[in-house]
């Protein structure tokens, strides 16, 4: 069966506003598996330059509130020490990708799976805020997936990365777990969910968007 863009980018969309309801039945089917669907997502959302559209921290957040659920099967702590270790892996291959690929990757035309111009953004973070790039980063999408690449281009020595890439994978995945599973058992919250994961969304993409404005009334 052929699906086009648009019908995988509707796909996408629907899974992250209802990402709720999608991982209750992905724990009813799966059970104790779901702790690999979700290493899974997060490793290639953090690993692979081609994947920067996979939900981060709406992800881990609904994770972390549907293990507040009374009887859920997930439990808080396995979930952080999961998406821990799939933040600090994902990005340590992606380093080595960028480390591998070498500086030409920035002369790539785009194409449905690689743009460009991701790089070049992510280059101009490394340019503004050095090595902290790898920390802050991991609370921007996009820019989040593309960091680690640059970082192996040459922007960082592995040594340095390595600190900020743990570092940075201990706060994301932290703020984000614990907060699910302690604001999701507020009824508040339960029943706004959709509405707080779009927040999740809008505060994370903010960041880049001003600093794409700034960019472009500065050079005007």
């Amino acid at each position: 069966m052929h699906y086009s863009p648009l019908d995988l980018t509707s796909a996408l969309v629907d899974f992250i506003m209802h990402i709720d309801t999608h991982l209750q039945v992905l724990a009813a089917e799966y059970g104790l598996w779901l702790y690999l669907i979700l290493f899974l997502i997060v490793f290639a959302e953090t690993g692979l330059v081609v994947t920067p559209f996979l939900p981060g921290d709406s992800l881990i957040f609904a994770a972390g509130s549907l293990a507040s659920v009374a009887g859920s099967a997930l439990d808080p702590h396995l979930l952080f020490l999961v998406f821990f270790a799939a933040a600090v892996l994902g990005d340590t291959l992606n380093y080595w990708i960028g480390h591998k690929v070498g500086p030409k990757v920035f002369d790539y035309e785009r194409s449905m799976v690689f743009n460009p111009s991701h790089l070049i953004k992510t280059r101009h973070f490394f340019e503004k805020y050095g090595g902290k790039t790898i920390i802050i980063a991991r609370f921007v999408p996009i820019v989040r997936t593309f960091a680690p690449f640059v970082a192996g281009i040459g922007a960082m020595a592995y040594g340095r990365f390595i600190l900020f890439n743990i570092t940075g994978a201990l706060l994301w995945v932290g703020l984000f777990c614990y907060s699910g599973y302690f604001f999701g058992q507020l009824s508040f919250v339960q029943e706004n969910f959709k509405l707080l994961i779009l927040a999740i969304i809008i505060f994370s993409i903010l960041p880049p968007v001003v600093e794409y404005l700034k960019h472009r009334f500065l050079r005007r």
